[in-house]
């Protein structure tokens, strides 16, 4: 059994960050310890606000330090980051990941670099971008941005494919071994669809899923995504496997939502198709 260590946002209702990725992850047989890095009653899109906290400065580093102190810290096979209440919890992650494989060199570091969504620009507070550009990019094994994200990274403006594709090839000569664009966006081949990119050393790949029309679109699917990537890479299926395997079960709960015309994304209901994924859509080599 792998286990995941995983610090993101938590939400006691709905489904984002921890609260997106940890059942699904644990329903793919994965031990996952769960730290937050904020604490909210609810998602921030809802129009009545949110109630809750961001976690202290120095909690994350205090908390792995007690992994550590009971001799679990060298089981740890992934660290997942996502969304960050401070730049300072940042810092405290790529020490953390540092100190992880120091004890166990194969621990890797999926990085969800969260800044924003394509059509909402910038959602975080300041210095966190600057984090992700400098630090996590640094520290990062793989790395899962929007295309938003990826034009922040790359200090690129992205309009098709080719240059997406690029602009990946430019963070894995700096070191990252994998980029999945979680979504293309306005450089996607087809508008009809909604569309990933994957590229590692073995080549660039593409695939798609249909565009569900929601009243208001469910937050919280780019943490399912990166979650079930990860998930699938450590259950050991091979890149393109583990990105069509996740392009699946991605659509599994979309559909489920949308047919019950839900806000929040419908995990419980969908587990066994998170499980078990019916492919219909395989990945397509581009370059």
């Amino acid at each position: 059994m792998k286990r995941i260590l995983s610090i993101q946002s938590h939400v006691v209702f709905g489904c984002a960050g921890n609260s997106s990725a940890v059942f699904p992850m644990r329903r793919l047989g994965m031990e996952v310890w769960p730290i937050n890095t904020v604490q909210f009653s609810n998602h921030t899109q809802y129009a009545q606000g949110w109630k809750g906290t961001v976690m202290p400065v120095g909690q994350i580093t205090e908390l792995v330090q007690g992994l550590d102190n009971i001799g679990e810290l060298r089981n740890c096979d992934a660290v997942l980051s996502g969304y960050l209440g401070s730049p300072e919890q940042g810092a405290e992650i790529v020490a953390a990941v540092a100190k992880i494989k120091a004890v166990n060199p194969q621990a890797i570091y999926f990085c969800d670099p969260v800044m924003g969504h394509p059509e909402k620009g910038c959602i975080v507070t300041a210095g966190v971008q600057e984090f992700f550009k400098t630090k996590a990019l640094a520290a990062a094994d793989i790395l899962a941005p929007n295309l938003l994200e990826l034009e922040t990274l790359t200090d690129r403006q992205l309009h098709n494919l080719d240059e997406v594709i690029d602009a990946c090839k430019s963070l894995l000569e700096a070191g990252v071994k994998m980029v999945l664009v979680k979504h293309l966006a306005k450089a996607a081949t087809n508008q009809e669809q909604f569309e990933m990119l994957l590229v590692d050393k073995s080549g660039s790949y593409l695939v798609s899923r249909p565009l569900y029309e929601f009243e208001k679109q469910p937050v919280g699917v780019g943490d399912l995504i990166s979650g079930l990537m990860l998930a699938n890479l450590q259950a050991g299926y091979q890149s393109v496997e583990a990105f069509e395997r996740t392009n699946a079960a991605v659509d599994a709960v979309l559909l489920e939502t949308f047919n019950l015309q839900a806000y929040e994304l419908q995990l419980v209901r969908t587990q066994d198709a998170i499980a078990s994924p019916v492919i219909n859509d395989r990945a397509k080599r581009v370059k």
